[in-house]
């Protein structure tokens, strides 16, 4: 373990150990705000309550994970190649970003329907813009004295795209992607909230009902795990691509 990520479960512990401390002290009733050991400990009984509800909200993330990446490329090429399209685009993909999210939720589960469908369209949402946005700005990063010696070459669009746009754009990429995971929950979390039948954002909604306090925190902290998990995935799996870094 390195220096950096000692000081980050050092700094982690203490936050923990101030949290359980002041609610023992002020014997905060469990209903209002459980203590981290209960929470880890409820996290961990009730795992078979959880996991299936964990792995509905993960199937719906990684769906729209899979969904943004698949149009955020694409679009971003398409800008990059005509700046006049990307002039036409941004607007909407600003505005896409500036609607709170409470108030598409309710017209996805409209149109959309209780099922996961709704859920998968919230995270691609989120998720999509700081993809398409990092990947576009990596294009628009490329150096342009290399950008003049691929045109002397003559070296079409498309070649130059893959030997040189991309390879350049790739850590602005992986930026993007490492930002959408880690927020994919939100998406997902808040479409359940909203309408649904499972999920996390489900079970913690109806244990909040109950005054279950404690299963609202484990779900919580089951969400944290999931996007850590993910940023971590996203972070090796960007060491294996980017080679030369």
């Amino acid at each position: 373990m390195n220096r950096v990520n000692l000081l980050a479960v050092l700094f982690m512990g203490l936050i923990l150990g101030l949290w359980e401390v002041f609610v023992r002290i002020m014997a905060v009733p469990i209903f209002i705000l459980p203590p981290p050991s209960s929470i880890f400990a409820v996290a961990l009984v009730q795992a078979p309550l959880i996991l299936p509800h964990a792995l509905v909200t993960l199937t719906e993330i990684v769906m729209g994970i899979g969904l943004a990446v698949c149009t955020a490329i694409p679009l971003a090429i398409v800008m990059f190649a005509k700046p006049t399209l990307e002039k036409a685009f941004a607007p909407f993909l600003v505005a896409s970003q500036a609607i709170p999210v409470f108030a598409i939720a309710p017209l996805l589960v409209v149109w959309l329907g209780y099922g996961i469908a709704s859920k998968v369209f919230m995270a691609w949402i989120i998720i999509f813009f700081p993809i398409c946005v990092s990947l576009l700005e990596g294009f628009k990063s490329c150096d342009p004295e290399f950008r003049v010696l691929f045109r002397l070459m003559g070296a079409s669009f498309f070649k130059t795209l893959r030997l040189l746009y991309w390879p350049w754009a790739l850590p602005r990429f992986f930026a993007g992607l490492k930002v959408g995971v880690t927020v994919a929950t939100i998406g997902a979390v808040i479409g359940e909230w909203v309408g649904a039948q499972q999920g996390l954002g489900f079970l913690m909604i109806q244990s909040n009902a109950r005054l279950q306090v404690d299963i609202v925190f484990a779900a919580i902290l089951w969400l944290t795990a999931m996007g850590l998990a993910m940023w971590w995935l996203v972070g090796i799996l960007e060491k294996k691509v980017i080679t030369w870094k």
